[in-house]
């Protein structure tokens, strides 16, 4: 043997030694001798020497499968490991053999380990776990049904539902989702009927299952059917309505009818949580803080859900309660161990204060609860949030410094610190400065429909009223799903009483994509004010109005019930918008060319 090799040889041994320690770790410590414990009785005769199973024909085979290992023969390794196995029965060895398989990239091969496993030992879950999961990378996925209806018999009562609702994950990567989802329907054919003899109670759960790989087709009606399904088999199982909280954000009106069914009993605080999420994605605030009203009453030392009410506040110009709020969380988290989640939650409860206190001019104050923050991925926020203090502070220069000092390692760590940028001159009326920063973004990258809507509306803030206009008529041609294009362009007609009909047309284009958003309610209410319908904008902006509170809106009411001569309520909508915002520029140029001071 030459020197080279003979090197090998023993970095193979070495390597082996290692594999086999491990490997005993593994296997079961009837395998294997005692030896410390052995020798500390070696004073008592009279205990019962417990021998090791591994007699030396075992070992030699263990060692030469390892030591083939270290050669770079995985193939000869896995013969002689899965050989061993089906001698000893040790499900430890048919693990190595299927890992070994793995590695080599010989898929059939870990097939036939792991079925080997499963047959020598048919109670094991993890073989069957195995089996399913090679079959469906594999792509073999009719052959998933008999495994997956395995894993769901082997889970007991308390896992069984769980285990279903899992079933889905393991197809994520794969092609072909409608063959998966054939394969899940067929494997739990026998759950789905309540009146089955072995549905017990997880036909729910089955039909969730089902729904949520239907939801990955995508087929969202399929999905939803069969959300409604596992509710009347279960109206209080959990698992339809998690599936149909996801199916509120793939825009099923319908699935939140299962939602509210499963309110109406006793639910659990975080199916309550999960609905408020739902409602703030889709700007339903006053609905989404009811659920959080609910959630922190009936579980008060629950701390996400004080984390959310607060933050909802705060958005919602609420300052005073949500500071109570968010000092509630900071109570309750803080004695908590640490997590990710309380280091992310901390994090933003600090981030919400420090606004807080910045919106009362209490700069110093937002310094103090910004430098409380540690967990790092939330540096860059708290930085953005010092750059707006300064500025607030006149010293615009050194904030747009200080945003340009964060880091930008990933495409999206310097898409954030673009929009940082950009946020901060918009929000101090350096539109030019801000036009000019998007425009050499899109130069970049002329595909972005983010920058390019945010360029049109810093044009229309600049008054270049033509180039917003070609902008977003651009926007409409390359994303004809882009809402808030048709939005901006129909509210733009509207507020400079252009082309009434033209503008209407658009705004409802827009409800098309985004049905009920206040926002765009709104501007369908302007259209209609201009055009002289007072009564149905009224009508408008009244829904809009309670389903948002909001500045902007208050100061379209207060303007068409003054045009009604309703001038104490005006004046009373007028004043809760200054609440809300005392700095928004609607309303602020409402007030001045009507001559109002509420």
């Amino acid at each position: 043997m030459s020197l080279k090799n003979l090197s090998s040889a023993h970095q193979a041994l070495a390597l082996a030694c290692t594999a086999l320690t491990g490997l005993s770790l593994m296997l079961p410590a009837s395998l294997w001798a005692q030896t410390s414990a052995a020798t500390e009785q070696l004073d008592a005769p009279q205990a019962e020497v417990s021998n090791s199973a591994l007699d030396a024909a075992l070992f030699y085979q263990l060692l030469l499968g390892e030591l083939n290992v270290g050669l770079g023969e995985p193939g000869t390794a896995y013969s002689l490991l899965l050989d061993a196995a089906r001698r000893n029965g040790n499900e430890s060895l048919y693990q190595r053999a299927v890992d070994l398989a793995l590695q080599a990239r010989s898929g059939d091969a870990a097939l036939a380990a792991a079925r080997a496993w499963k047959e020598a030992k048919p109670a094991s879950r993890e073989a069957n776990r195995y089996v399913l999961q090679i079959l469906v990378a594999l792509n073999r996925l009719p052959e998933t049904v008999e495994p997956i209806r395995t894993e769901i018999a082997l889970a007991d009562g308390i896992q069984r539902n769980a285990a279903m609702v899992a079933v889905p994950r393991l197809f994520a990567r794969v092609a072909d989702k409608k063959a998966a989802v054939a394969a899940i329907e067929l494997a739990l054919a026998g759950y789905l009927n309540p009146t089955a003899a072995n549905a017990g109670n997880s036909s729910a759960a089955a039909w969730a299952a089902v729904g949520r790989m239907r939801l990955a087709v995508p087929d969202a009606a399929g999905a939803l059917q069969a959300a409604q399904r596992g509710q009347q088999t279960n109206p209080g199982a959990e698992e339809p309505v998690a599936l149909a909280l996801d199916l509120m954000e793939a825009k099923q009106p319908q699935a939140e009818v299962l939602v509210r069914n499963y309110l109406q009993a006793n639910p659990l605080s975080d199916v309550r949580m999960g609905y408020a999420r739902a409602l703030i994605d889709t700007q339903r605030y006053g609905e989404a803080a009811l659920q959080l009203q609910f959630v922190t009453a009936q579980k008060p030392e629950f701390a996400q859900g004080w984390l959310l009410q607060g933050s909802l506040q705060a958005q919602e110009n609420q300052n005073d309660a949500a500071q109570t709020s968010l000092m509630r969380y900071l109570e309750l988290a803080r004695p908590l161990p640490a997590s990710e989640e309380r280091s992310r939650g901390l994090a933003q409860a600090y981030l919400v204060l420090a606004q807080i206190a910045e919106k009362k001019k209490d700069f110093t104050g937002a310094e103090i609860w910004l430098n409380q923050i540690e967990n790092s991925a939330d540096i860059s926020s708290a930085q953005s949030r010092r750059a707006s203090i300064l500025a607030r502070q006149g010293k615009l220069a050194e904030a747009r410094a200080l945003i340009r000092t964060l880091p930008e390692r990933t495409p999206e760590q310097a898409r954030g610190k673009l929009t940082a940028e950009v946020q901060l001159l918009r929000d101090n009326k350096q539109y030019k400065a801000a036009y000019d920063l998007v425009t050499a973004a899109i130069a970049a990258d002329p595909q972005d429909t983010d920058l390019i809507y945010d360029q049109a509306m810093l044009a229309e803030k600049l008054g270049n009223l033509s180039e917003m206009e070609k902008l977003l008529r651009s926007l409409i041609a390359t994303r004809p799903d882009y809402h808030n294009a048709y939005n901006a362009l129909g509210y733009s007609l509207a507020d400079r009483n252009l082309r009434l009909p033209e503008a209407r047309q658009l705004i409802l284009k827009a409800l098309e994509y985004a049905p009920g958003d206040p926002f765009i309610s709104d501007s369908l209410a302007w259209v209609e004010f201009r055009a002289g319908n007072k009564a149905e904008a009224l009508r408008i902006l009244e829904i809009a109005y309670k389903a948002r509170p909001d500045s902007e809106i208050a100061a379209h009411l207060g303007e068409v019930l003054w045009s009604l001569n309703q001038r104490e309520r005006a004046i009373a909508i007028w004043r809760e918008g200054l609440l809300l915002n005392a700095e928004n520029e609607t309303l602020q140029e409402t007030l001045k060319r009507l001559r109002v001071k509420p």
